[in-house]
């Protein structure tokens, strides 16, 4: 009991939001201390680690052919296992950096999809302890999402979140602890980006990329219209002629690109409520639904949520931290975190 006792006194137990868009970490205690892309950069002549985080994203198409710039995570799961072991572990000994005296491994909280299967689950974890854990545990997002708000998930009352991330928006309806009805679509941020880049095709005969689509969707989004109308410039190639060309597009355009993958999501959300148990949309009705994520600060997302259901919803404060603080929040409740977290195998070093 005493190394045990003294690894939690000496170590950093790390929070983690490992998500397809943006990986964040949280120290026990702190907060959350880094909020990076999760984007890497590999050498692939020598397989050596170039970037990792903002300074790889910067690189993302203008590489050399022996650079490869990877997101090594796809809808939230583990596509490059080497890749996400070398980040985490850049990660982790970024946070204890600053020690040159021998540092414990530290515990590590993970949030992770909801349909995660018992693979994936294997896989994060050993990517954890390979890149320096001595203890994993793993917890659905919108669960540690909700944790992180503060919603009540403990007590026999309907909490019902929408995680819009980057590659996945999850929808569940939490009691108890637990998850009553949920659904996880490939339906997010990614999938916004995408469509403003066919839209650009189909529409003005540009080819942009998505980071430019990302940054147009960020200063001009929406998913209702606007009382002071947004307009921004757009610059691609031009399909005909081959040449850089820039033109200035609106919101109202930029909303109808977004259309399609916005109702999705709002059927998908309804699909949900179907079939979660009256108790519970009773209680949903009155408490109203809780929207989280990167996706949620789309302009208006709220409100056309609202429109479709007929019931009351709201923006997380910070909705990009939820659940990197949830992750942070169970540190502190290893009651709550053995009710809530997932069923791993060989989660803990020797």
């Amino acid at each position: 009991m005493l190394p045990s006792v003294l690894f939690g006194r000496f170590s950093k137990d790390l929070g983690i939001d490992l998500g397809t868009a943006n990986t964040l970490v949280s120290i026990q205690g702190k907060g959350t201390v880094i909020q990076e892309p999760s984007v890497v950069a590999v050498n692939t002549r020598n397989g050596q680690i170039l970037a990792v985080g903002q300074e790889a994203r910067a690189m993302i198409g203008k590489t050399p052919p022996h650079i490869q710039v990877t997101r090594p995570l796809q809808r939230g799961i583990i596509a490059d296992f080497e890749v996400t072991e070398k980040m985490l572990r850049y990660f982790i000994e970024k946070i204890h950096r600053e020690r040159s005296v021998f540092v414990p491994r530290p515990r590590v909280v993970i949030g992770v999809p909801l349909d995660v299967t018992e693979v994936e689950r294997k896989a994060v974890g050993d990517a954890a302890m390979s890149a320096g854990a001595r203890e994993v545990f793993l917890v659905e997002e919108p669960i540690a999402a909700a944790i992180g708000m503060g919603l009540p998930i403990n007590e026999p009352v309907g909490n019902m979140v929408v995680d819009l991330g980057g590659g996945t928006t999850e929808i569940a309806v939490i009691s108890l602890n637990g998850v009553v009805t949920a659904k996880s679509i490939p339906i997010a941020g990614d999938e916004l980006n995408k469509s403003i880049v066919q839209y650009a095709r189909d529409v003005f005969n540009m080819l942009v990329g998505e980071r430019v689509a990302e940054e147009v969707k960020i200063a001009a989004g929406s998913a209702v219209p606007l009382e002071q109308p947004i307009e921004v410039a757009l610059r691609g190639r031009d399909l005909l002629s081959g040449l850089p060309r820039e033109i200035m597009v609106t919101d109202s355009q930029i909303r109808e690109a977004l259309a399609r993958s916005t109702k999705v999501i709002v059927e998908h959300l309804k699909s949900i409520l179907e079939i979660t148990p009256p108790e519970l949309v009773s209680d949903t009705y009155r408490r109203g639904i809780v929207i989280t994520g990167g996706g949620a600060m789309l302009r208006g997302f709220d409100r056309l949520i609202s429109e479709h259901t007929g019931l009351p919803v709201r923006v997380a404060d910070d909705p990009l931290t939820t659940v990197v603080r949830g992750c942070g929040t169970l540190l502190d409740h290893p009651n709550m975190l053995n009710d809530v977290s997932l069923p791993s195998t060989d989660r803990v070093r020797n």
